[in-house]
Order: structure tokens, then C-alpha cells, then sequence
């Protein structure tokens, strides 16, 4: 199993440029399920999960082509609306599938996603909305079964913002008869990106972006092209690694305008931040202040977002105080934190960091995808060389990381 060897105490600086962003391409691609015209979209990284998900939609009977980031999606002749549990159950994102089956076919079956480390991430108000929208709902043996006619428009009040299952709802309401309204709809940047994609196919929607969206179910959708936006948790997690060093670096492909939060927090640690059309600079102070943080849905701080300001603020000037909201579980990397030399005490959904001098290198393990950013970000600080295992994690959300991060100077390796 692949590592990452990290000899620590280099400063980073340069120009890297960010990728397309992992959570906007996944329900992007399933989007093509919604047509019998291809599809093309540009910008789609390569990543694990995006090569999961093109899999399965070849199981469904989708023609895949790609040409560098380009992938042609032809769904014309799915034979199968069906996602099987080996495949649903290495990437939770495969439950997208759902909403444009149903609504393109009148049926689907689609294996319940499972566990996930860093905590539950139930199903049900997927399943709540396409019952609202005339689906018989079942889960039998594992799997979720939808059927109907045809999908109809209704008024669907999520009980709690879930990225998902707006996006599937969404997908579903594209191809139904009359208008439904999602309140209580998710607002980040994904969702947005979604509905831009769905326009260019032909869907009327209204709203993305706000807590209310509106979509007027047409006859059909047809083919179109669009371009994913960038990604902006990859985004921050190289600014948060050119802060921790000290560093001064240019990320190119990327807007600040996704990242308020994120960014607010890093001026507040100290660091100096210029917005470009197209770019953002970072420039560090040689020791950062620390900065406290509560985790919230879109525009507030985002959750992918507090392992990585975990690993600056153990070595920040002061203590900070960080409320993990979404994830009843994702302070796992804390523990990893520590054998590097980081004081941090958990209290329930409550961290306390307390910043030290310095970390030192040591062997840690990545329990998911952002704990192993974190690991990588203290690594990158720390005393000496960090082997960090199960790296796995991390091609299924970061692309080519150990070239960007050596373009920016550090010396980071992978074992296999």
C-alpha cells in the first residue's frame, strides 16, 4: 500500500494551478444519465472518485471517452438503470444516480451507500423528495427501489441541507411534469455549478445558490458542454500548506469568491491575500496566529476545511477553539496530530489546539480524505521526515499532489 515520505522545514513558494473540483464533476457527470445526446465536460480532474463513478456508468450501458480533462458522456443507450452495492459502496457520491434514473426512465435501483468514517450520512430525504414527486420508494435487501410513470412537480422542504440530496432532487425534477420547489436547498458553489450544467442542457431552473430553487420540468434535456468549476477545497488546503511554512505562493484557475470563509481565516492567522480575476496569492507571516473556527453549511466554514486549519493551529501563536458541526466524527486525525507533537484536547464536537514551537516527524496514518491533508500539511512543518500510510485517501480527492507540492519546493516522495 502506497505511502507519502515528507522531509519537512522547506518553505513553499511558486505558482501551482488548481484542478476542477471533485464535488461539483461527480454530480455533473451523472447529469449525462438525464439525456440520450452526449455530453462533454471540461475541467474534470483525475481523481479516484471521478474514475469509480465513470465505471459505473459504463455498467449502466453510458459510452465514456476522455481526452486529457475532457470526458464525453453518451448515455443513449443505458440498458440498466441499476447501481450495484460493489460499486456504490466505495464512493458514497454514487447514490447521484438516483434522481436522474427515475426521472429519465421511470424506475431505478440503486444499492444504499453504507458507513462512512467520519460519520452517517443518511439517504432519507432523497428518498422523501422522490416520494413527494409521485415515486413508490422502497429499500429491499440493501437497495433503494424507485418507480413511477412519470416524476411531478412538488414542494419539498428538506429537513435538514443536504449537498446531495439537492442535487439529485435537482436532476429529478429537470425531466418532471410541472414545477418543483426545494426550500431548505443547499448553497454551495456545487450546487450552483450544477444547475449552470443543467441550463446548458435545456432545464429551466431559478434560485441555485439561495435556499429556495425552482425547476420547471421540460420534455427532455440534450447534449451540451460545460466546464466544472475549480476546486475550491483543494484550493484552500494549498494555502493552508504555503501558510503553515511561511510561504508565499500564486494559485492559478481558482476564484476567491468561493472561499470567504476560509480565506477570512487565514487574514485573521496573519497571512497577507491579494484576489486575482483568476488567482489568488498567499503570502505568510513567519509564525501564524491562532484561529478559532465552527464548522456550518455554505457560505459559513466549510467542513472539508478543519482538518487542515487543525494542523496550522498546532503550530500557531495562542489556542484555538474548533466546533466540527456536520460530522459527528471527524476529529480522527487529531490523534494522528498528536504523534507528531500537537497539543490537542477533544470534548465532544470540541477541539482545543494549543499551538507548539514546533512538530517533529513520525509515522501517522490517514484515516479519510481531508485528515490526510492535514497530516500532509504538518508534515510539511515538522522536524524531520513524516511517513504518512493509507494514502489511498488521498487520490480520491487531490490530483497530483506530491508534483504540485514539489513545484512549490517540498520535498514529498511517494513509497510503493
Amino acid at each position: 500500500m502506497d505511502k507519502l515520505l515528507i522531509e519537512g522545514g522547506v518553505r513553499l513558494s511558486g505558482e501551482i494551478a488548481i484542478s476542477g473540483a471533485k464535488n461539483a464533476a461527480l454530480p455533473i457527470l451523472c447529469a449525462a444519465l438525464l439525456t440520450i445526446e452526449p455530453v462533454t465536460f471540461t475541467n474534470v480532474p483525475r481523481l479516484n472518485d471521478v474514475n469509480t463513478l465513470l465505471r459505473l456508468l459504463e455498467q449502466m450501458g453510458v459510452k465514456v471517452s476522455r481526452d486529457g480533462d475532457a470526458v464525453t458522456l453518451d448515455a443513449s443507450g443505458v440498458d440498466k438503470p441499476m447501481a450495484s452495492y460493489e460499486m456504490v459502496k466505495t464512493m458514497r457520491a454514487s447514490i447521484l444516480v438516483l434522481g436522474p434514473l427515475v426521472a429519465r426512465f421511470g424506475e431505478a435501483q440503486v444499492s444504499l451507500p453504507g458507513g462512512c468514517a467520519i460519520g452517517a450520512r443518511p439517504v432519507d430525504q432523497h428518498i422523501k423528495g422522490l416520494q413527494a414527486m409521485g415515486a413508490a420508494v422502497s429499500v429491499e435487501h440493501g437497495y433503494v427501489h424507485a418507480k413511477v410513470p412519470r416524476l411531478k412537480g412538488a414542494r419539498i422542504f428538506t429537513d435538514m441541507v443536504t449537498v446531495t440530496g439537492t442535487e439529485n432532487l435537482m436532476m429529478a425534477a429537470c425531466l418532471a411534469d410541472g414545477e418543483t420547489v426545494i426550500e431548505n436547498a443547499a448553497r454551495e458553489p456545487e450546487v450552483v455549478d450544477l444547475a449552470n450544467c443543467l441550463a446548458a442542457m435545456g432545464a429551466q431552473i431559478s434560485g441555485a445558490g439561495g435556499d429556495v430553487i425552482r425547476i420547471r420540468g421540460v420534455e427532455k434535456l440534450h447534449g451540451a458542454t460545460h466546464r466544472v468549476m475549480p476546486d475550491r477545497i483543494e484550493t484552500g488546503t494549498y494555502l493552508c500548506a504555503a501558510a503553515v511554512t511561511g510561504g508565499e505562493v500564486r494559485l492559478t484557475g481558482t476564484s476567491a469568491s468561493y472561499l470567504d470563509a476560509v480565506i477570512d481565516k487565514l487574514m485573521d492567522a496573519g497571512c497577507e491575500i491579494t484576489a486575482e480575476r483568476d488567482a489568488i496569492r498567499l503570502k505568510a507571516p513567519a509564525r501564524l496566529t491562532a484561529v478559532s473556527l465552527r464548522t456550518s453549511p455554505y457560505p459559513a466554514f466549510p467542513t472539508d476545511m478543519q482538518a487542515q486549519f487543525m494542523a496550522i493551529n498546532a503550530v500557531a501563536d495562542g489556542t484555538a477553539v474548533i466546533r466540527e458541526t456536520i460530522f459527528e466524527n471527524r476529529f480522527m486525525h487529531a490523534v494522528e496530530l498528536q504523534r507528531l507533537g500537537a497539543d490537542i484536547k477533544i470534548d465532544g464536537n470540541t477541539a482545543f489546539v494549543k499551538g507548539v514551537a514546533g512538530l517533529q516527524g513520525a509515522t501517522v496514518m490517514a484515516t479519510d480524505l481531508r485528515a490526510s491533508a492535514s497530516l500532509i500539511i504538518a508534515g510539511l512543518v515538522a522536524e524531520g521526515q513524516t511517513t504518512i500510510e493509507r494514502i489511498y485517501h488521498l487520490d480520491r480527492g487531490y490530483e497530483r499532489l506530491e508534483e504540485k507540492l514539489s513545484a512549490l519546493g517540498a520535498r514529498v516522495s511517494r513509497l510503493r
